[in-house]
């Protein structure tokens, strides 16, 4: 009987240890719980949503302050781009009014003295006739006289009758000498401009062959505007 019981126990034992190495697996008891993970990476971000609606704008409660203060100027800029250029004037094809008349007869026409022979008389300025220049281009001129005289002689150089500056010379040797002067002018377009005596001081003015009396002007540039 007790062999008998001891044929099924180890009979049983042996069908449980087949039974365990077929499955391959050791059954133990559980164990405890281990440490925590590390955190993992963050994941991918999620798809954009939809656009809100727009707020409501505040109203203004605030006080408006004051105007701040100019700021310092900038730098200057790159200068510009060179210009392309101008064509050339021509001198020449501008108008240069200039004369020059000496005197070879005893010519007045009232106060004014006529130096009648003709040097130079660009652009016909210049009357022989009447002793005058008369201005056909606004300008700046410029006017001299020599004249020779064998006594007291005052002269003055004129614009439109009123006398500009004027010249005396003293001379009680009644021997030659040259009374001259000179003046810048300003002309406008009709101003006429002439030699003229003051007979109350003195007009001996010499006419003769060994001198000549000479009265000459001409434009040194001129206005526009």
């Amino acid at each position: 009987m007790q062999l008998s019981l001891w044929l099924v126990t180890s009979s049983l034992a042996a069908v449980l240890g087949m039974e365990q190495l077929e499955d391959g697996v050791c059954r133990a008891p559980n164990g405890k719980d281990g440490f925590p993970g590390i955190p993992g990476l963050d994941g991918r971000p999620g798809q954009k949503g939809d656009v809100g609606e727009p707020g409501r704008s505040a109203p203004r409660t605030g006080i408006r302050g004051p105007k701040g203060d100019k700021g310092l100027p900038g730098m200057p800029g790159m200068p510009g781009l060179k210009g392309a250029k101008g064509n050339a004037g021509s001198f020449q094809q501008q108008q240069h009014p200039a004369f020059s008349a000496s005197r070879t007869m005893s010519l007045f026409r009232g106060t004014t003295v006529v130096f009648n022979n003709i040097i130079t008389n660009e652009e016909n300025s210049y009357s022989p006739q009447t002793g005058e220049f008369t201005c056909s281009i606004p300008g700046i001129y410029y006017f001299a006289y020599q004249v020779v005289s064998n006594g007291d002689l005052c002269l003055s150089i004129t614009k439109n009758a009123e006398r500009v500056v004027s010249f005396c010379d003293n001379n009680s040797r009644n021997i030659l000498q040259v009374n001259s002067g000179s003046s810048v002018l300003s002309l406008a377009m009709g101003d006429r401009v002439s030699v003229n005596t003051i007979p109350t001081k003195g007009n001996l003015i010499y006419h003769g062959s060994e001198a000549d009396s000479v009265f000459s002007g001409f434009m040194l540039y001129p206005q526009t505007g």
